[in-house]
C-alpha cells in the first residue's frame, strides 16, 4: 500500500460532535460546519460514528450524514447502530462511500454477507476492537469487506500476516511519534483518531513531516517542475478553469512558481493576483474554493488547464462563470445532458419556490407526492408500450415525459443531480 490518509472522525450524539467513545465532551454544535472545515483544510477521508441512543437521533444523524456529505469534498465512510440491512442502505444512501459494520457484536457477522452481496463488497467494512476478532473471522471479513478499522493500537506486523485488507487505526493517541509509527505500517492505509480530528489540525504540514519521514502521503504529485512550463512575458503561467462535471469554463487566471506549488500541495487551486501582486487561494475570503480535480498541461506546455469543483460562483459578481458577457455568435441551443437536466430542475425548482398560475409543474407539487408518483407510474407504462411500437420517436418523447416528472419528484424530496451523479460516480 504506496499512499497514506489523515482521516478525521466525527462522534455523532444528540446532534453534536463529542470528544471520544467514552467521553462525550461537545466539540462542536454544528457537525457539518465541522466536516466542511476538516474538508476544506485538506484531510483525505472522513469517518462518522453514530453514538445515538433512540431511533429518533439515529434517524437525526443520518439526516445530518446526508448534509455532511453535500458540503465536504472528500470521501465519508459512517458507522455506529448498524442492525440491519436497511441501516446500511439509509447510510449509503445518505451519501457514505463505505458502511462500517462493529464486528464486536454478533448482529454484524450475522449481516456481514448478506449486506455485501446486496450492496457490494466495496460499499462495505467492519471495525474491531482487537486482533482476536479479525484472526476468529479473517476469512469472512476478508470474502465480504474491503476495509478494517482497528479501534485500539495492535500488533500492526500481526495483522500483516493475517490479512491484506486495508486498514485504518482509530487511535486516541495524541503522541506524533506513535502517528507516524502506526502510518509505516504497511498493512496501514491511513490513521484516525483524536489527534488527526483536532480542530487546528493542520494536515498539509503533518503530510510534510509524514513525507520527511519516508511516508507516501495521499496528494496531489505534480509530473512536471514549474521551470518545464513556458511563461509568458510577465513570468507567469495562463491557467484555463473547468468545471470537471459539465466542463463549462469557469475563468482564466494565472499562476507564478509559488501559486503552482501551493496548488499542488494544497488541492486548492491557488492563483497570483497581478492587481495586487500576491498570492491568492481562490475563496478564501468568499468560500468560494475550488477543489482539484485534475491538471493538464497543454502541447506547448505554455497554459495549464485546470478541471476543479467549484463551491458557490466562479465570478467575483456572483456569476457562476466569469464568462457570462455574449458579444458575437448566433443563438444556439446547449446539448450537455447535465447542463440540459440543470437547467429543467432549476425551472422546476423556481416554480417550487415562485409558484406561477396555470403552471402544471405548481398544479403537481399543490397535489403532492402521492400524484407525482402516480404520474411517474404512468409515465413508466407508457415507455414500455412505446418500446413495443416501431416508432422511435414515440419513446423519444415517452422518456423525456418521464424525466421531466422524475424532476419534480427530486425537488419535491429535495434530492439534486448532484446527488445523482454522485451516487451514479460512485458505483
Amino acid at each position: 500500500m504506496s499512499y497514506k490518509r489523515l482521516t478525521p472522525c466525527i462522534l455523532i450524539d444528540a446532534g453534536k460532535a463529542v470528544q471520544w467513545f467514552d467521553d462525550h465532551t461537545v466539540i462542536s454544535e454544528d457537525v457539518v460546519a465541522l466536516a466542511k472545515h476538516y474538508s476544506e483544510e485538506g484531510a483525505d477521508e472522513l469517518i462518522v460514528f453514530d453514538l445515538s441512543h433512540s431511533i429518533e437521533e439515529h434517524e437525526e444523524t443520518i439526516e445530518l450524514m446526508r448534509k455532511i456529505s453535500r458540503v465536504i469534498s472528500i470521501p465519508m465512510v459512517a458507522g455506529g447502530n448498524i442492525r440491519s440491512l436497511e441501516d446500511v442502505k439509509k447510510y449509503l444512501y445518505a451519501g457514505a462511500k463505505r458502511a462500517i459494520l462493529n464486528f464486536s457484536k454478533p448482529v454484524s457477522h450475522d449481516i456481514l454477507e448478506e449486506v455485501s452481496k446486496r450492496f457490494g463488497k466495496g460499499k462495505i467494512g467492519v471495525s474491531l476492537n482487537d486482533f482476536d476478532g479479525l484472526f476468529k473471522r479473517q476469512h469472512q471479513i476478508a470474502e465480504y469487506s474491503s476495509e478494517v478499522i482497528f479501534m485500539h493500537r495492535l500488533d500492526l506486523n500481526s495483522v500483516l500476516n493475517v490479512t491484506d485488507i486495508p486498514c485504518v487505526v482509530l487511535t486516541d493517541t495524541m503522541e506524533q511519534a506513535e502517528i507516524l509509527k502506526i502510518l509505516k505500517s504497511d498493512s496501514v492505509k491511513g490513521v484516525s483518531g483524536l489527534l488527526v480530528s483536532q480542530l487546528d489540525m493542520d494536515f498539509n504540514a503533518f503530510k510534510q513531516i509524514c513525507t520527511d519521514e519516508g511516508i507516501k502521503m495521499t496528494s496531489f504529485e505534480s509530473m512536471m517542475e514549474f521551470s518545464e512550463f513556458k511563461l509568458n512575458s510577465d513570468g507567469l503561467l495562463p491557467v484555463v478553469v473547468q468545471d470537471y462535471k459539465t466542463n463549462e469554463v469557469l475563468m482564466m487566471a494565472y499562476m507564478n512558481e509559488d501559486a503552482f506549488n501551493h496548488t499542488v500541495k494544497s488541492g486548492k487551486m491557488t492563483y497570483f493576483s497581478r492587481s495586487r501582486q500576491k498570492r491568492w487561494i481562490k475563496g478564501e475570503t468568499s468560500g468560494h474554493f475550488q477543489y482539484v480535480k485534475s491538471l493538464t498541461a497543454d502541447c506547448d506546455n505554455d497554459t495549464l488547464l485546470a478541471k476543479v469543483e467549484q463551491i458557490g460562483a466562479a465570478c467575483h459578481t456572483g456569476n457562476r462563470t466569469c464568462f457570462y458577457q455574449p458579444i458575437a455568435g448566433s443563438d444556439y441551443d446547449s446539448k450537455n445532458p447535465l447542463q440540459v437536466f440543470e437547467s429543467v430542475y432549476e425551472t422546476i425548482m423556481d416554480r417550487k419556490e415562485h409558484p406561477k398560475d396555470g403552471s402544471y409543474t405548481n398544479y403537481l407539487l399543490d397535489k403532492g407526492i402521492d400524484k407525482i408518483l402516480k404520474k411517474i407510474g404512468e409515465e413508466a407504462t407508457e415507455i414500455v408500450i412505446a418500446a413495443k411500437n416501431p416508432s422511435p420517436e414515440e419513446i423519444k418523447y415517452e422518456i423525456s415525459d418521464f424525466l421531466y416528472h422524475m424532476m419534480v419528484l427530486m425537488v419535491e424530496r429535495n434530492v439534486t443531480w448532484e446527488d445523482i451523479t454522485k451516487e451514479m460516480a460512485d458505483r
